[in-house]
């Protein structure tokens, strides 16, 4: 597992920026998406993928511990669906 620094390390090194450059970069980018998500919309990466929201309804479930029944809320839940490219990346 690549944890965000690693991440950082090595997006700073193929673009020759500083780790600082870099970490903004990436914090902007998250905030970019996040913000898109929040208001409904979609972002699409063409050859790497597309972040969507997608609803999840309410339901009935079962607390593992007691046994009791529980209601779950609906919510709003992220999704990612992987592009061609990274698709194929991965099944080379």
């Amino acid at each position: 597992m690549v944890n965000k620094s690693e991440l950082l390390k090595y997006v700073a090194g193929r673009a020759e920026v500083s780790q600082v450059v870099a970490s903004r970069v990436l914090d902007a980018m998250i905030d970019a998406v996040t913000s898109s998500m929040q208001k409904g919309d979609s972002v699409a990466l063409v050859g790497f993928g597309t972040f969507a929201t997608g609803k999840r309804a309410a339901r009935t479930g079962r607390n593992p511990r007691t046994g009791d029944t529980i209601k779950i809320p609906a919510a709003v839940i992220p999704k990612f669906r992987p592009g061609k490219t990274l698709r194929d990346a991965l099944n080379s």
